[in-house]
Formats: structure tokens, sequence, C-alpha cells
């Protein structure tokens, strides 16, 4: 019988030929129907399943020492839930399946018994695996199987079992041994299982206090400590891969799609991210070119027209920190990369030679052996460009490299230091052929005149960072560092970081109510009025004044309010001349923005204040000797019509007058002449001819040889200029 052959228990001295000729004759003698033996295989399972359980619920007994049904310990009321799940124990013990044993009735009682103690074997195995998270060898078992196949597969597995029996047994009196221990020692050990770690601990009653000197971490301070956010990481990964596929024919596409990143994030963190991987890739990697070098410069460029000066400005700060880093290492590669980097910049038009005369008369000053690579890198770069923005400043960086070259050539006489000769020559021929402009411009490629022109398209001017200096990237007071405005969480404590909040508060509270009191009603015109009023100086005030992008014409409200202000002050200011002056430069729709203010305000010179007349007039002569406006503005005005010339309006224009005879004589020829040449300004020319005769030069002598200058100027029809 297939039963019979599954639970006789084989004898190893037997062979496998012997084997199946006594399965073939029980397959004759069996009469069992296929349905009873699938029943019996079914209650087998069953068996060893019901046992395994009762192993796993005695170990969790012993580990939760659990007595007759109940925890020991603290009455938690999880006695009444464990009360209301029956045991397997007991339900075990008290119900046996009578199936079972009628289906085992015709079998020899030696076979039962050796059954049992196979089933008890397997289920102890099956519970260790359970317990220990080891199921690897637990195979499901086939459907349908022949009776042969399933006796040769118990003879293979029978004597595996065996092995793995012992070794179970072994490690099983181990484990009951120690927890045995443990147990009478009051220490409770977590439960193996597959995957699931459980811990025991005591819940903390107390919540902890937070630390009276924990200091705040900046969000762009974060990642130097090692908190960088998974965001951000995936951030930088996307920005590394674009830089690493950066070159001369790509560089409008990756500058595009780094604007995209860049405006995803907040612009402090993606201005961090992206300054350091550009500054580690210059500089970290091989002896760069100045191919490499010009085509970081130039997506720089093209990156700050898109999202804002400010992102070059910090790229800046971090580059010169970078710098003096590796100066201090004495890393002459990085040096000569950063060094690259930094005149292209200059070439492209990030910032202005202001600061590259500043970081070579600095190095200059010490001049050592990693000093003259340096200046040489630089002057062989943009050498050229420097000394046609400000011929002056080459002059000075001169003077000081040669005061510099005495006091070494001294101090190598006497011994104390010594000198590489040759190289500090070549320095000073290289020096001596920029200045004399011997040193010939290299010859653009193709490509850069195609990224110059791309750059142009950008307005690149418009990001010219001017008056920067190398001392003020480097200020660990971060004064005058205007692109860090809002970033006041650099300050060590939250005490420190509200207080300044707080202030400036107060300031934009205060700068608001005045704007307010100046009739300044619409949010445009508070704007402007607090750029022109809190800037540093006119350059200050003219970069943050185009970097609103007023929509429309909004942008005609600078010129009003900016006159406003000039009009309202105690003591005439020039700073707002020069400002205007800036503005009408940078865009003629200013220029005539300005001449209709000028109109509107001769209109209420009678009802104007006497304060503000006077102020007025400087500011209107002001821009006739700036040449920003011409005289042809008092066109809309006729001094020689004595209906017209009230008490009041032979004031101001007297005053006006007044203020261009103050200018030199070939600055007052220059600004008659500009309106001799035009025939259709006779009736101008004859009367201010009329007006300065009558009512300036009599009660002035002193301006009697100005005015002959000007009345020279006024019949200049060729138009020659002093």
């Amino acid at each position: 019988m297939k039963l019979e052959l599954k639970s006789e228990p084989l004898e190893h001295e037997l062979s496998v030929d012997s084997k199946m000729v006594k399965e073939k004759k029980g397959l004759k003698r069996n009469s069992k129907t296929r349905f009873e033996e699938l029943v019996g295989m079914d209650m087998r399972v069953a068996d060893s399943l019901a046992q395994e359980d009762l192993i796993i619920e005695k170990r969790l007994a012993k580990k939760l020492k659990v007595k007759d049904g109940k925890l020991r310990g603290v009455d938690d009321e999880i006695n009444m839930i464990i009360g209301a799940i029956p045991s397997m124990i007991g339900s075990f013990e008290e119900d046996e399946n009578p199936d079972a044993e009628d289906l085992s009735t015709g079998m020899v009682e030696n076979d039962t018994s050796n059954k049992k103690h196979k089933r008890k074997k397997s289920s102890v195995e099956f519970a260790e695996d359970v317990v220990k998270g080891d199921l690897s060898h637990v195979v499901s078992k086939p459907d349908e199987t022949s009776d042969a196949d399933i006796g040769l597969e118990e003879v293979a597995t029978n004597r595996n079992a065996s092995k793995k029996h012992r070794k179970s047994k072994r490690s099983k009196q181990k484990q009951e041994s120690i927890v045995a221990d443990e147990t009478e020692n009051g220490a409770l050990e977590p439960l193996p299982t597959h995957n699931v770690d459980i811990e025991l601990k005591d819940t903390p009653t107390k919540v902890p206090t937070i630390a009276g000197s924990l200091k705040y971490v900046a969000p762009h301070l974060r990642s130097h400590a090692g908190n960088e956010s998974e965001e951000n990481m995936q951030i930088r990964r996307r920005v590394r891969g674009l830089l690493n596929k950066l070159s001369e024919s790509n560089v409008e596409s990756v500058t595009g799609e780094m604007a995209t990143i860049f405006r995803s994030v907040s612009p402090s963190i993606s201005s961090q991210i992206i300054s350091q991987e550009v500054l580690t890739a210059c500089y970290s990697g091989p002896c760069g070119s100045e191919q490499y070098a010009a085509v970081f410069a130039a997506f720089v460029a093209g990156l700050a027209c898109s999202v804002g000066v400010n992102f070059s400005a910090k790229l800046m700060t971090l580059l010169a920190k970078s710098f003096e880093d590796q100066y201090l290492k004495e890393d002459d590669l990085s040096l000569r990369n950063l060094s690259l980097l930094l005149s292209y910049l200059c070439i492209f038009g990030v910032f202005s030679s202001d600061l590259i005369y500043d970081f070579l008369i600095m190095s200059s000053k010490q001049l050592t052996e990693t000093d003259v690579p340096i200046i040489l890198t630089v002057l062989q770069c943009c050498g050229i460009k420097i000394r046609a923005d400000d011929p002056a400043a080459m002059k000075n960086f001169i003077q000081s490299v040669q005061n510099r070259v005495n006091e070494l050539k001294a101090s190598s006489r006497e011994g104390q230091t010594n000198i590489d000769r040759k190289r500090i020559e070549f320095m000073l021929e290289t020096i001596t052929d920029v200045k004399n402009n011997k040193k010939k411009p290299r010859e653009e490629t193709v490509q850069h005149t195609r990224i110059k022109k791309w750059l142009q398209k950008l307005k690149v001017e418009d990001i010219l960072i001017r008056g920067l200096k190398w001392s003020k990237l480097l200020d660990p007071d971060k004064k005058g560092q205007w692109w860090l405005s809002g970033d006041t969480a650099m300050a060590d404590d939250v005490e420190e970081v509200a207080g300044t909040i707080d202030k400036e508060v107060m300031e934009a509270q205060k700068m608001l109510q005045l704007a307010s009191s100046q009739r300044m009603n619409t949010d445009a015109r508070r704007a402007i009025f607090c750029i022109i009023m809190t800037g540093e100086d006119y350059i200050d005030a003219f970069e943050k004044l185009l970097r609103l992008n007023l929509p429309g014409t909004q942008d005609r409200e600078i010129m009003r309010v900016l006159l406003e202000c000039c009009l309202q002050e105690k003591v005439f200011n020039k700073y707002y001349t020069i400002l205007a002056s800036k503005l009408c430069e940078h865009d003629k729709n200013h220029k005539r923005t300005l001449q209709y203010c000028i109109w509107d305000h001769f209109k209420e010179l009678e009802s104007m204040q006497l304060l503000r007349s006077m102020h007025l007039a400087k500011f209107v002569a002001e821009m006739f000797a700036s040449f920003t406006q011409s005289l042809a503005v008092l066109k809309a005005v006729d001094l020689s019509d004595a209906s017209q010339l009230t008490p009041k309006r032979i004031m101001h224009f007297r005053m006006l007058f007044e203020a261009i005879f103050e200018h030199p004589d070939n600055l007052v020829w220059n600004m008659f002449t500009r309106v001799a040449v035009t025939p259709e300004l006779e009736v101008l020319r004859n009367s201010i001819e009329f007006f300065t005769r009558e009512y300036v030069v009599k009660d002035n002598n002193s301006i009697a040889k100005k005015f002959k200058v000007a009345k020279k100027a006024l019949n200049n029809a060729e138009g020659v200029l002093l």
C-alpha cells in the first residue's frame, strides 16, 4: 500500500533496486481509493502544523513568563484579553482528531509509532526554522506525484532530515539553556523572528527638553553639517550631470536647463549648490585650459542673466574663499584654474575690472613664488582688457609691483630671501608689454564669438557688478555684501537672528511711513522710493532699480519719484542728478520721461516753494552740464514774453542760468552750441539771449564773461565743440 510505503522506516542496508521491487508489489495490494489517500495526506499535514503551533506557544509562554494562562507582573488588563483566547496546548491535549486514527487503523503498530516519531521530528525542525526565520529548506509539495516518485524522494529526504535533526537538536538545547539562565536572572531577550526586531524598553515618562545652548543652523549651511536632505542631493546630482556635459557647443541649452533647476527650489539653496559644483569642477580637476575656464565663465554669465545678479555675486564670494583656501595649501594647479575662471568672468562682463586690479595689487604686495604665476596668468588672459578699462589703475598696479620687486632685490642681497629672478623678470616684461600696448590680444575662435553674441542678446551688461573689491568678498563681518540681504541666518544664536530681523522690520516700517508721507500712493512708487533712499550709492540704487522689472509703463514712475525726492531735500544733493544721468544713459525712455517731468514742474512755478524752485533749477542745470538734457527743454517756456515772466518765474530761471554759468567756459560753450546747430530753435536762442542779458547779467557783473561765451556759442552754426 502507498500509505504503508510512505510510513515504513527505511533501512540503510536495503538497495534501491530491492526497494523498487517491493513498491511494485505494494501497488498491486493497494486497495484504497485516491480520495482516501489525499485525505490522509491532508490530515498528516494538519497534524504537523498543530505540533508546530504547540512548540511555538510553549516557547512564547516561557519567554513571557506565563503561568496558568496569565502574565506575571503588573496587572495591565492583558490577562483578560488572553483569557478569552483558547489555548492551543489545552485544545491539542484534550481534542484528538478521530479521522486520523480511523485512517491509520490498518497499519502495523510499529509503523504507526515510527510515523509519529517522524512527524514529531519534522514538526520540531519546522518550528526551529520558523523561530530562526529560515524557511529555505521548506519546499511546497506538488499536487500530483506518482507513488514511486514519492518513495524515491523520501529516501533522500529522510537521510538529510536525520542529519538536520541532530544539528537542530543540539542548537535547541543550547538555546533553551540560555533562555532558562536569563529567565532566572530576570532578563528577557527579544524573540528572534524573520525581519522583525522586538525590543522591550521602558517608555520615558518625561519629554526631553531642548538644551539652552542649542544653536540654529541655516538651511544653506546644513549641507556643511552633513544634514543635506535627499531632495538637495538629487538636485546636486542633476547639476553635476549637466556640468559634466557642458561644452562650447551646448552652453546655451545647459544654461536653460540649469535655470529651470534654479527656479525649482529656493534661491539660496540653488545658488549654493550650483556655485559649489561649478568651483569644484574648475579647481579640483586636472590642469584646466583657457577654453575650459571660458565655457564655465560663459555659463555663469548666462545663468546670472536668467536668474539675477545675486547668483553671480554669491559665486564670487565662494570663489574668493576657495582661492584663499587653496593659497594656504599652496596648490599651484588649483590656483591657476581659479585665476583663469576669474579672468574670464571679467572678460564676459560678470564684474568690472576693479575687482581684478584689487586682486592683482593684493598679490603684488606679497609677491611670493606662488603669487608670480598667478599674476602672469591673469595678465596673459585679460591684461589688455583691464588696461583699456582703467589705465590709471594699471599704472598704480605697475608701481606697486616695482616697489615690491625692489624690496625683494634688496633683501636678497642681504641674504634674507631667495627669489626666482628669471620668473620675476619674465613677469616684469609681460607687465611692460601690457602697459605699452605691445601685447597683441589673442584671436577669438568662432565659438567664443558666438558665445559673446549670445550673452549680448541676454543683455549681460545689465548684470555687471561694479565697485566690487577682493577684500569685500573676504570680509568676515559680511559688511556691504548686498547679495546676502535676508540671509540673517548666518548669525550664531536665534536671539541675534531675531534681533536683526526686528531691526530690519522697524527700518522698513519707517521707510514705508516716510513714503506714504511723500505721497507715494502705489506699490511701484513705494518700492522705487525705498530703493532710491536706501541705496548705498548711485550704482547700488541703479542696479536695484533695474532688477525691479516694472511691467508696462510703470517704469516712468522712476523719474517722477526721483525728481520728487530731490525737491524734498533740505539741501541739494547731486546723488539724484548722477542717478538720473545713469538711468537716462541706460534707457532713452527715461530721458523723455524726465523731460516731461521738468515741463510739469515748470507749470507749477507760481505755486512752488522757493526751496523746491531752487533745487529744481540746480537739478536742471546739472542735467544740461552732463548733456543728459539739452537747453531745448526751455522751449516750453517763452523767456522773451514779459506777460509770462512773473517774479517767481524770473527768480527761478535766473537761478538756473547762474548755476549754468558756474561751470567752466568749455562746458558752457558746448551746452549752448547744442541748440545753435538746429534752425528750428532760433526763437529759443533769441529768448535765452534776451533773458540772460536783461535779468541775469545786469544784476551780476561777475558772469558777464561767461555770457559772452554763451552768446558766441549761440551763433556757432557750425557746431564746433571745445
